[in-house]
């Protein structure tokens, strides 16, 4: 009996050895679940995902040779602005009303040219007023000649008659008397001639203040005054007198202002060859020179002013432009004198470029990864784009990224 009892028990099922094993039971199905997802990730990345990729051609640069000068570099860099050296805000000498204005902004005009005239109504009455005293000045003067030339002759008859005896001294000393008078008045009516005629010289000179002119040649950037306003050499009524009447500038003086660190002035001097790029035009490279290093700096910005001439100037070039210089290091001569290299620059087809916003990039491809790269063009060679900055001569770009939806980061496949 107790035999089949230990029978029985042995067929008993152990409970805790049962919930041991179906507490480890859920881990290993987790473990399962995350080695099975790690492996299937890793297949979709190495297996899935190079299939899907953007399937492109790439092309290289073309190097092309400029026909220009191999580039020098910079020493350093500065922004400045375009100035000219001639501008005047040409104003009234006088006080008065404007009654006419004959320029405009843009216009172009020569020195002594008339920019605008003021009332001038009281100043041409006085120039008539002084116009006619110096004409009764001169017919004052005629008369008295012509008492004078009868006193003259009646001192010659006089004074043979007074050698025959035939009349008293007295006679001959009062012929003497009037042609003595007669010349000092000749004499002061004369001066009384040069007078007036100073008088008329005056009143023209004020009359032409009336009429403003320019003082040399230029072109009018600002027009400051109308017709029917106030105009002042210095600034009177409240305010409401302008002080000028337009502001011309000679486009022959435009020249680029420079402030640069005093720690840096050292790599600057007179006659340097620099490079000027224009804000408004960031593809142009404008050839420039150090005239000037102002020796004066500025105790508040700690920096010396510096002023850089255009070797050529061009009708793009208008003041206060905002500019970028390059002052460049100086160019060794080439060996026996010779022509110097000239620069190569790479070219790319237009479909490899992209524009937007007004800036351009390209796609450069580097282990099959896509980088987005702005780049400055410069012109065009035989349907190829000149790139001044931003490629070099061994890196991949891709072919038609125009017609690409591409963004940075981008895996992609080569085309054979």
């Amino acid at each position: 009996m107790s035999t089949n009892d230990d029978l029985i028990d042995r067929l008993k099922i152990d409970d805790s050895a049962r919930e041991s094993s179906e507490a480890g039971r859920p881990w290993l199905i987790m473990l399962f679940v995350l080695v099975f997802a790690a492996t299937a990730i890793a297949a979709y990345v190495f297996w899935y995902l190079p299939s899907r990729a953007l399937e492109v051609s790439l092309v290289s640069p073309v190097m092309i040779e400029t026909g220009e000068r191999a580039p020098v570099a910079s020493v350093l860099d500065a922004s400045g602005f375009v100035v000219a050296r001639r501008q005047a805000t040409v104003a009234a000498e006088v006080t008065g009303k404007l009654t006419e204005v004959q320029v405009e902004e843009g216009m172009r005009v020569e020195a002594g040219q008339v920019l605008a005239r003021l009332d001038d109504a009281t100043e041409r009455a006085r120039l008539e007023l002084s116009r006619a005293r110096l004409a009764s000045a001169e017919r004052t003067v005629r008369e008295i000649q012509v008492r004078l030339n009868d006193a003259e002759r009646t001192q010659d008859r006089v004074n043979q008659l007074r050698q025959r005896e035939l009349v008293s001294q007295a006679d001959l000393d009062q012929a003497d008397t009037t042609v003595n008078s007669l010349s000092a008045q000749l004499d002061s009516a004369r001066q009384q001639v040069q007078v007036a005629r100073r008088e008329v010289e005056l009143q023209q000179q004020l009359l032409d203040e009336l009429t403003v002119r320019a003082p040399f040649a230029g072109v009018v950037i600002a027009r400051a005054a109308q017709v029917g306003e106030m105009v002042s050499p210095i600034s009177a009524g409240g305010g409401f007198t302008r002080t000028g009447i337009a502001t011309i500038v000679d486009m022959g003086s435009l020249e680029i202002e420079v402030d640069v660190n005093e720690s840096f002035i050292d790599r600057v001097s007179p006659g340097q060859d620099v490079v000027a790029i224009l804000d408004a035009y960031p593809d142009w490279n404008i050839p420039a020179e150090v005239t000037t290093v102002v020796p004066a700096a500025d105790r508040q910005k700690a920096t010396v002013r510096v002023r850089v001439g255009f070797i050529a100037l061009d009708p793009r070039i208008l003041p206060d432009m905002g500019i970028r210089v390059r002052f460049l290091e100086e160019r060794e001569p080439s060996a026996g004198n010779s022509v110097q290299a000239r620069a190569e620059l790479p070219a790319l087809p237009a479909h490899a470029l992209i524009e937007q916003n007004g800036r351009d990039f390209i796609f450069i491809v580097e282990n099959n990864v896509v980088e987005r790269r702005a780049v400055r063009l410069g012109g065009t060679r035989d349907d190829l784009t000149l790139i001044v900055a931003g490629l070099s001569a061994n890196e991949r770009v891709v072919a038609q990224a125009s017609d690409l939806d591409l963004a940075e980061g981008d895996r992609v496949r080569i085309k054979d």
